[in-house]
């Protein structure tokens, strides 16, 4: 991250979707469960705007919780429930939905809706210059430490998506595929990054929705495990974040797990589905 402003937005995870366009340029890319047993990505970026990213797609409630680290930053989504969207209007964050303006947004030629909605990251930024430099959220970067096991691939499976990453050690990155389908274009190369954190959280029902239809709440205060995969290997840490305005630290034997410098990954996973590394 830099001390520019940032901007983060919600992106479409199914088979549609893909492949994403923007993704290679983000800081931080994050992995959440939503209905159905489906996922969504919410992307940061700061150090880098690509030309467009997407697809956009809607916002969900714990959204708020996971941002509330980073201050109020720049949000851009397109839809969501009624009382998210008030949620999201009360709080810090600077809404640049789709809703509110189309500034910034556009359909793209090519692609079925709703997996066509595009944005440029430099006039969604454009529409709030007051949101202000990321604050700290805790990744902190360093050579690799001692301790970890040799580790080539994760699989996290959600219930009705599985999430990928393979080490490639030619680059250095951990390459994503959804559902075995490489996240691939022709200009950006296959999307992923230098670290990939598998973070196991409480995920319970929201308010919103029911039955397949609920969306799922994916608590990110708190504390648990995790593991931290980078360089061809994996350890085994802890998370802890006390409150919404804390960092989350990543602790291996009591003291800060040191990141791959480049893209960080974080896959949020309920702590009762543990991912498979290889």
């Amino acid at each position: 991250m830099t001390d520019g402003p940032a901007l983060a937005i919600k992106i479409d995870n199914i088979n549609q979707a893909l492949p994403h366009v923007g993704l290679t340029s983000a800081d931080v890319v994050y992995v959440k469960q939503v209905e159905y047993g489906l996922t969504r990505l919410l992307a940061v970026y700061s150090s880098s705007l690509p030309p467009k990213i997407g697809p956009v797609r809607s916002a969900r409630i714990s959204d708020l919780e996971l941002l509330a680290q980073y201050g109020p930053v720049a949000f851009a989504y397109s839809g969501a429930n009624g009382g998210v969207v008030s949620a999201i209007n009360s709080s810090p964050l600077r809404s640049v939905s789709h809703d509110s303006s189309g500034v910034g947004y556009w359909r793209e030629r090519g692609r079925s809706a709703p997996h066509n909605l595009f944005g440029d990251p430099v006039q969604l930024l454009g529409r709030r210059p007051d949101a202000p430099v990321t604050r700290d959220v805790g990744f902190r970067f360093g050579p690799l430490p001692a301790g970890g096991r040799p580790a080539t691939r994760v699989v996290a499976s959600y219930p009705d998506a599985s999430i990928a990453l393979a080490y490639d050690p030619g680059t250095g990155r951990w390459l994503y595929s959804l559902n075995g389908r490489a996240d691939q274009t022709p200009t950006e190369g296959q999307a992923g990054g230098t670290t990939v954190i598998v973070q196991y959280v409480d995920v319970r029902p929201s308010e919103y929705g029911r039955g397949a239809a609920n969306t799922p709440y994916t608590a990110t205060v708190g504390s648990g495990g995790a593991v931290v995969l980078r360089d061809g290997q994996a350890f085994d840490v802890t998370w802890q974040r006390p409150s919404p305005d804390a960092p989350t630290q990543y602790l291996f034997n009591g003291v800060d797990m040191p990141l791959a410098a480049g893209q960080v990954w974080v896959v949020l996973i309920d702590k009762n589905r543990p991912a498979s590394v290889t």
